[in-house]
């Protein structure tokens, strides 16, 4: 055989098993993330906070219902969920099947842009073309969000969507501020400095735009919690991600990170003191027609908060 026919070859047999890895075999490998984070007062007790996102969840998908459901097993103290739940317009009894052991423990929650609309067939290339308008695809089907909404709210989870709550968990008084999903244009921010008397703010949000998360470390939240990004979903071994679908740097599309303004495309360790930890998940799911993950498993992630002398830092 010509060595150009062996190598165009070798290329083919080598695309063909990456891509079943990809389809048959990662995107089911669930995974749960750790990471510590010294962000409470002295002398309090750590929280466990139990991060999920992006499930994207079709009714068939019983394997993920499973897995999901069996997260309580870990007995987080708080479950945020950063959203887009769904990738089907019959899902949402699925999520609430699959979120139901989770919503006897306190939780909060934001929307995504798949949990108001569903999921479209998509040229994969749009992902590197910043020219075209976020989001501005989406807004099609709609899906039944208010039923998921009202699942959520009905096991006493919070509802973040604009707002800010308070809540006292394990003897601390926490802040709790989120925004409807910036990929679609949703969010509203209000501007307003952290509660002096809260041992914690805590920012959430679906889409972690930039615009947000300044916003949120300006006014002084410790920890920030996002998804969307799948962590790049088709990553390159040894590189990483290749895109986020938003405006956040592609080496924070998963993972701990500190955040404070301006910190886009800056290294985390030049952060200063007082900066925010931004925790973005992979997530546990992927649009329903693109069903791989590569060098990106599909995640949720166990947070222990805690004072600074109980841990040195986060433990990823």
């Amino acid at each position: 055989m010509h060595p150009v026919a062996r190598a165009a070859a070798a290329a083919a047999t080598a695309g063909a098993g990456a891509l079943a890895w990809a389809s048959l075999v990662e995107r089911h490998w669930y995974a749960v993330r750790r990471a510590t984070l010294p962000v409470l007062p002295e002398g309090a007790t750590p929280v466990r906070v139990l991060h999920i996102s992006d499930l994207h969840l079709v009714p068939r998908q019983e394997r993920r219902i499973a897995w999901v459901r069996a997260l309580a097993s870990l007995e987080p103290d708080f479950v945020v969920n950063t959203g887009d739940n769904c990738s089907d317009l019959d899902a949402v009894p699925a999520v609430l099947r699959a979120m139901e052991p989770l919503l006897e423990l306190p939780g909060a929650f934001v929307l995504g842009s798949n949990d108001y609309f569903a999921p479209t067939v998509k040229n994969p290339l749009r992902y590197f073309d910043r020219s075209h308008p976020r989001g501005a695809d989406m807004e099609t089907l709609e899906l039944p969000w208010r039923e998921l909404v009202s699942g959520f709210t009905s096991g006493g989870w919070l509802d973040l969507t604009n707002v800010r709550r308070s809540l006292s968990l394990r003897g601390l008084d926490l802040e709790l501020v989120g925004v409807d999903d910036p990929h679609l244009g949703y969010d509203r921010y209000d501007a307003a400095p952290a509660d002096p008397a809260a041992d914690l703010t805590l920012g959430v949000l679906h889409a972690p735009y930039t615009r947000v998360l300044d916003a949120m470390a300006a006014d002084g939240a410790r920890v920030l919690l996002a998804g969307h990004t799948h962590g790049g979903q088709l990553c390159v071994p040894g590189y990483g991600a290749l895109v986020t679908n938003c405006d956040l740097d592609r080496t924070r599309a998963k993972g701990v990170s500190r955040w404070w303004p301006g910190a886009n495309g800056q290294p985390s360790t030049s952060a200063p003191c007082d900066a925010a930890w931004l925790e973005v998940s992979a997530g546990l799911g992927h649009n329903k027609y693109t069903p791989v993950r590569f060098a990106c498993r599909p995640e949720a992630t166990l947070l222990t908060l805690a004072p600074p002398s109980w841990d040195s830092g986060p433990t990823l």
